[in-house]
């Protein structure tokens, strides 16, 4: 009888333990207008459509702000000044010049770091540990990275000439919206450049704020212009005739309108697309770091990252101890208020998206793969989503095959090299991997053998403006970050 008090009160105490008293991040910080411009020209402007559309809080399902709709008269406007911007002042300004600009950003994003990691929770309905911690910083050291390159152009390209191409039309997707609008003007601007960005039309919020400020940075007028809309918005600008190169990142069928679109014209394009990353466990990996490095590869950002380690691979020995400890830890992940410092599991960024997770679950059980799921409790209002694993699966099945964007992961196992460097590379797919051994000559045989842009040793979902990223096959090509990430905006002379 002792001894059962005894563990009742340890997991009585073990229990009130894990019960985390809220700590939400304070939304005062954050200024959201109540209806936000188009930003052309160095100015905030009504478009000429009249149109708006609210941007809405994943997570509470709330209005936070009216964005402007850009019909095709306002992308040709941006696209103008861009051309006047190009033409009159940034391509002949110095590199130097270019790279007092860039750095300003730079810092004036890390002074409002705090104000950006709210606002990008609030609209994209990601953890605020993520924007904290990762998407600002990074998005900030993309500008400072740049800056240093704008001024050593002749270093990036020893006994070349190099010319900007003019004007880049680029279309950010919804699931990393400041990082990858830095990602992609750092290196157009460092390289004389001039830019018409659109962002998605769920997430707008931070790419308008750092429009507020380019402004404030004095960047001269059209350098920088930002459009908001939505699929009609993005045509209009790959179709336009004064752009000059097109850097999408999104879905692969996207992609694939995008290249039929400006096939036959002379406009130059990187295409970072899908994926259905592999993370590839064997027997004699640190098993605890590994089963962390998956939590961290799929259910930390909800999935929605296309790099996401949607698909596990386990060496048949280990693969009982390595279920257990992913279903123990699925269990202790938090899901709910993304601005909740104790949350690992934000929001589904929209009621589509979330729709769309949910019918591969189905999927996957039609498919008679096994599911688990964590068993907490989700909101009662907001786009949730239970973080879910499913067993079983075949090679041939959906949710092995296609990308999700969601929580979901797909577990199967493997007993040799040659086996899972097979199913690794049996899909449409070759953005990104991830390798768990503790042998160096296994993660080198790995990395020359699979097809992915990207592979991460004993780590996962690690990135540095310093690192190119891109992918193969229907992933996409061209590659964005480092050095790389300059020879996409320039011509060789």
């Amino acid at each position: 009888m002792a001894t059962k008090k005894a563990a009742n009160t340890l997991k009585l105490q073990f229990d009130t333990t894990w019960q985390y008293a809220p700590a939400p991040e304070s939304r005062d910080i954050a200024t959201i207008r109540e209806r936000y411009e188009l930003f052309i020209n160095g100015a905030f402007v009504k478009p000429g459509s009249k149109k708006y559309f609210p941007s809405i809080n994943p997570a509470t399902e709330e209005k936070l702000s009216m964005i402007a709709e850009a019909g095709s008269a306002d992308v040709d406007t941006a696209v103008k000044a861009a051309r006047t911007a190009s033409d009159k002042y940034w391509k002949k300004m110095p590199g130097k010049e270019r790279a007092k600009y860039i750095y300003r950003i730079a810092r004036m994003v890390q002074e409002r770091a705090r104000e950006f990691a709210v606002i990008e929770s609030l609209d994209g309905g990601k953890p605020i540990r993520e924007s904290r911690d990762f998407d600002v910083p990074t998005a900030a050291n993309h500008f400072f990275y740049y800056a240093g390159w704008a001024d050593k152009l002749e270093y990036a390209f020893p006994n070349r000439r190099t010319a900007p191409l003019g004007v880049a039309g680029q279309i950010i997707p919804w699931n990393f919206p400041l990082l990858m609008a830095a990602w992609k003007i750092a290196p157009a601007l460092a390289t004389g450049n001039t830019v018409v960005l659109k962002p998605a039309e769920t997430t707008s919020l931070t790419a308008l704020k750092l429009a507020e400020i380019i402004q404030e940075a004095d960047l001269p007028p059209g350098v920088v212009n930002i459009i908001t809309g939505a699929g009609a918005t993005g045509a209009a600008l790959v179709n336009h005739p004064g752009v000059d190169k097109i850097a999408f990142t999104g879905s692969t069928d996207v992609g694939k309108i995008i290249q039929r679109a400006i096939a036959g014209t002379n406009k130059k394009a990187t295409l970072e697309l899908g994926g259905k990353a592999a993370n590839i466990i064997f027997e004699d990996a640190p098993l605890d770091q590994a089963v962390e490095g998956v939590i961290n590869g799929i259910f930390f950002n909800q999935g929605h990252v296309c790099c996401a380690g949607s698909r596990l691979y386990v060496q048949e020995s280990v693969y009982k101890t390595v279920l257990r400890k992913l279903k123990d830890r699925l269990d202790t992940l938090i899901v709910g208020d993304p601005l909740d410092k104790n949350t690992d599991v934000g929001a589904i960024n929209s009621r589509q998206q979330l729709q769309t997770i949910e019918q591969y679950i189905k999927i996957g059980l039609q498919e008679g793969a096994e599911m688990h799921q964590s068993s907490c409790v989700l909101p009662p209002k907001g786009f949730f989503c239970r973080p879910t694993l499913f067993t079983n699966v075949a090679q041939s099945n959906r949710i092995a095959q296609e990308e999700i964007f969601g929580p979901v992961l797909a577990i199967q196992t493997f007993r040799t090299e040659d086996e899972v460097i097979e199913k690794a590379n049996n899909t449409p797919f070759g953005l990104s991997a991830g390798v768990w051994t503790d042998k160096g000559s296994k993660i080198f045989n790995m990395t020359t053998k699979m097809r992915a842009g990207v592979v991460w040793a004993n780590t996962y979902n690690k990135f540095d403006p310093t690192s190119p990223f891109g992918g193969y096959k229907e992933s996409g090509y061209g590659r964005e970050g480092g050095l790389h990430g300059l020879s996409a905006y320039v011509n060789l002379v």
